[in-house]
């Protein structure tokens, strides 16, 4: 287990909603891609990371807890230099036991995952966004079929790591609807229905309002259009779940390409 927050870390870590778009955002070069490599400059150097991945989907809350994770291509059809990528990240198991024992506090049925690699949503980000791979990694899965209160729920179980140096992130896509993108041009403006979800996004976290949020499929303007499948949108409530103790969140960029796909990353400390 890591040390107490007096020991080892004076300031709380944030956690983060990181939008990692398609596999290729690892190649790309972009303003965006600029702004993920330096935005780790403008905080603490994290003791451990973990992150819940959009490509990590199970029934019962799976917390991985291998040593050595293997690399998992998990898309299909893309240059051959994405099935050449590596991420070597080393697990911690002691972390991982650790969240267990969160959860069974807070009533949250889980399991130990000592098998399963790491997926593009979590290793395109790290690898932008810590290329060192020197900090130790303990990936969890999402249940899109979860009622979105639980999924903020186990978010909320893990805010004591944040008193620990830990940094929590959500991986995945506000706007994702992969059916409907502008595939004709990458940088076409962002259409105005994408627009007007992430603005009521960006409404309810700034006020906090958890009832609205976790309606978002019932409350948000365009809700099914955004959100056809809401794996990609669920990492953003479970992140802003392990801010719940200090209840402030800012958007730290906002971008879209192929008209829709959105890049609305958020930090919640």
């Amino acid at each position: 287990m890591l040390e107490s927050a007096s020991a080892s870390s004076e300031t709380l870590m944030p956690a983060l909603f990181i939008a990692h778009g398609a596999p290729t955002i690892v190649l790309q070069k972009d303003k965006y891609v600029d702004f993920l490599t330096k935005f780790p400059q403008t905080i603490k150097k994290p003791e451990a990371i973990v992150i819940f991945s959009a490509h990590y989907e199970s029934p019962i809350q799976l917390i991985g807890s291998v040593k050595q994770y293997e690399m998992i291509y998990d898309f299909f059809g893309f240059p051959q230099p994405m099935y050449e990528m590596k991420y070597e990240a080393k697990g911690h198991p002691a972390l991982a036991q650790e969240i267990h024992q969160l959860f069974t506090e807070n009533n949250i049925k889980s399991e130990l995952d000592d098998e399963r690699g790491i997926d593009h949503g979590a290793w395109t980000i790290l690898k932008l966004m810590y290329p060192e791979c020197d900090i130790p990694v303990v990936t969890l899965s999402v249940d899109p079929d979860r009622n979105p209160q639980e999924l903020y729920n186990i978010g909320k179980a893990l805010a004591p790591l944040r008193k620990k140096g830990v940094l929590i992130i959500g991986s995945g896509n506000t706007v994702h609807n992969l059916r409907i993108l502008n595939r004709a041009e990458v940088d076409a403006p962002t259409e105005k229905w994408a627009d007007e979800f992430d603005d009521w996004v960006e409404k309810q976290l700034k006020e906090w309002n958890v009832e609205e949020l976790v309606q978002f499929e019932k409350k948000a303007p365009h809700a099914k259009k955004a959100v056809p499948t809401n794996e990609h949108f669920i990492p953003l409530i479970m992140a802003a779940g392990a801010a719940d103790g200090t209840r402030k969140g800012e958007p730290v960029w906002r971008s879209s390409q192929f008209g829709n796909l959105t890049y609305f990353p958020w930090r919640f400390d």
